[in-house]
C-alpha cells in the first residue's frame, strides 16, 4: 500500500497506519509545517506542499482559506466563526495526561498555528499600505491571543502590562510593526482622510509620527495629532486602571477610625467578644464594638520625573508621560517633569496633558544627564518627601561619574530615588551595567522596566 504527502492511506482501509507503518497523523504534521517553513524563508508556491497541504486541510473539515496568505485572520474567522474559540490560548494548549495524545487534534492546530505564524511573520519587502499595517495588527493581535494574552499584549498601548512575556517575543513584533510603518508612505497616508481613518494607533507609529511631526502640516497634521491622542487615551485608561488597583500608602492610625457600619471590624469584634458567649441562649453578648482605620496618611509629596528623551526611549517616554498626568491629577501630589537628551526640558506647566508634553519633545539624538539633573535638583523642598523617578538607559559615556555623584548626593540628601531602565509592557531593559552596580551598590536597584512596577512603587509611597 502507498501513501500520499497528506498521509492518507488510498483504498477502504482507513486513516490508521499499518503496525508497522508511518503515522498519517505525524505525516499530515509535517507536510503543514514544510509548507509553512518553505513561505516563511523562500516566499513561493511549492506545488506539492501547497497540492498536499490543501489535501489535509480539507479532509479534516477546514476552510482552505487557512492557506492563503492574503486573507486575514479576521475574514477566517468572520465566514467561520466557529473558529474564533480555537484561536484563544492555541499556542498554550493544555498538557495531556501521559498516553492521552490526541493525534487529529495535533494536525488541526498545525493548521491554524501555521496560518497564524504566516500572516504575522510573512510580511514581505515591498512597500506597505495602510489596509496592509491595519492588516498585519489585527494579525498579531491573534497571535497574542492564541498565546495566552489579549491583543497588544506583547506589543504595548492598550493592553500594557498585561503580563504576556511568550519569551521575549514582544520586542520581535514591534520590530516587525515598526519595519512595516517604515515602509509606509506614512505623510501620503496621513494627507488622505479616508487612508489616514485605517490606521490603528501603535507604539511604533506613534514613535514615527514623533519624529516626523516638524514636517507634517495641514491635514496630514492633523490626522497624526489625532492618532497620537487616540492612543494616549488608550495608554492612560490601562494606566489608570492599573493605579486605582495598586497597593496604597501607609494607614494614619493616629486618626481615630471613623465609626460607621461599612468601617465595622466584624471578625474583630467577635474575637474580642468571645468570652461574653452565653451557651444556654446561644447568643454572644458584645461590650464594645471595633472599626478598621481607613485613613491614610495625606503629607504631601512631590514626584519629579526625569525622562532620557533619547530615541531608544520613545515608548518610555509615552508611558512616563502619561503615568505623570495620572498622578497629577490626585490630591497633594506635586508632579514635576523634565525631559532630557543633550538639552533639557522642564514640562511641568503640561503635565496634566500628556498629548500635549508629547507634542513638545523632540526624540533622538545623545543624553547629558548632568544637564538634567541640574534643573531636577532646585526643584526638591522637602528631601523626605520627595520622590525622583529617573527612566534612562543611563549611557552617558564620559558624563557617567559627573551623574552618578549628582544621583549619590541627591539620595543621601533623603530623596527616594528610583533608578528605571524603560517602561515598557514587556519589561524588557537594557541598562549601562556601570551604572546598574553602583545603583546597587547604593541600595537603589533599577526597577524592573515592566511599568506596574514603577506604578507600585509610585503608589506606595505617594499615597
Amino acid at each position: 500500500m502507498t501513501e500520499d504527502l497528506t498521509g492518507q492511506p488510498p483504498g477502504p482501509a482507513g486513516p490508521g497506519p499499518s503496525p508497522a507503518g508511518p503515522d498519517p497523523y505525524d505525516n499530515r504534521r509535517q507536510v503543514l509545517y514544510w509548507r509553512l517553513l518553505a513561505r516563511l524563508f523562500d516566499g513561493e508556491e511549492q506545488p506539492a506542499l501547497e497540492s498536499a497541504s490543501l489535501g489535509v486541510v480539507e479532509d479534516i473539515g477546514l476552510p482552505s482559506a487557512l492557506l492563503d496568505p492574503g486573507t486575514s485572520l479576521d475574514s477566517v474567522v468572520q465566514r467561520h466563526p466557529e473558529l474564533a474559540e480555537e484561536f484563544d490560548g492555541l499556542m498554550t494548549p493544555d498538557d495531556d495526561a501521559a498516553g492521552s495524545r490526541d493525534r487529529a487534534a495535533e494536525v488541526r492546530r498545525a493548521a491554524l498555528v501555521s496560518k497564524v505564524l504566516l500572516n504575522v511573520f510573512a510580511t514581505g519587502s515591498s512597500t506597505v499600505t495602510a489596509e496592509q499595517l491595519a492588516r498585519w495588527q489585527s494579525d498579531a493581535g491573534w497571535l497574542e491571543r492564541a498565546l495566552g494574552g489579549p491583543p497588544g499584549g506583547l506589543r504595548g498601548g492598550r493592553a500594557s502590562g498585561a503580563g504576556l512575556d511568550a519569551g521575549g517575543l514582544g520586542p520581535e513584533l514591534a520590530a516587525i510593526e515598526a519595519d512595516l510603518v517604515g515602509r509606509m508612505r506614512l505623510r501620503e497616508v496621513l494627507a488622505d482622510p479616508a487612508l489616514a481613518a485605517r490606521l490603528t494607533p501603535s507604539m511604533s507609529l506613534i514613535e514615527q509620527l514623533l519624529r516626523d511631526k516638524g514636517n507634517l502640516s495641514g491635514v496630514a497634521l492633523a490626522n497624526a495629532k489625532s492618532l497620537i491622542r487616540r492612543y494616549v487615551d488608550e495608554v492612560a485608561e490601562v494606566l489608570r486602571t492599573q493605579v486605582e488597583k495598586a497597593t496604597v500608602g501607609e494607614l494614619d492610625r493616629s486618626v481615630p477610625p471613623k465609626r460607621v457600619f461599612r468601617n465595622l471590624d466584624l471578625d474583630r469584634t467577635i474575637w474580642k467578644n468571645l468570652t461574653n458567649w452565653s451557651p444556654e441562649e446561644e447568643r454572644l453578648y458584645v461590650d464594645r464594638l471595633y472599626y478598621r482605620h481607613t485613613v491614610r496618611r495625606t503629607t504631601p509629596q512631590r514626584l519629579i520625573v526625569v525622562v532620557d528623551q533619547s530615541g531608544s526611549m520613545v515608548d518610555s517616554m509615552v508611558n512616563c508621560t502619561v503615568l505623570a498626568s495620572i498622578f497629577a491629577g490626585l490630591p497633594k501630589v506635586d508632579v514635576h517633569l523634565i525631559a532630557y537628551d543633550t538639552r533639557s526640558i522642564d514640562l511641568t506647566p503640561w503635565v496634566h496633558d500628556p498629548f500635549d508634553v508629547l507634542l513638545r519633545t523632540n526624540l533622538g539624538g545623545g543624553n547629558d544627564g548632568p544637564v538634567a539633573m541640574a534643573m531636577a535638583r532646585p526643584k526638591i523642598a522637602e528631601p523626605k518627601n520627595t520622590v525622583m523617578v529617573w527612566i534612562s538607559d543611563f549611557y552617558e559615556f564620559d558624563r557617567s561619574q559627573p551623574l552618578f555623584e549628582g544621583i549619590e548626593a541627591v539620595h543621601r540628601s533623603g530623596v527616594k530615588f528610583i533608578p528605571v531602565g524603560s517602561v515598557t509592557s514587556s519589561g524588557r531593559q537594557e541598562v549601562n551595567p556601570w551604572f546598574r552596580e553602583r545603583f546597587k551598590a547604593l541600595g537603589t536597584p533599577v526597577v524592573s522596566g515592566h511599568v506596574n512596577k514603577l506604578v507600585h512603587e509610585l503608589k506606595t509611597f505617594l499615597t
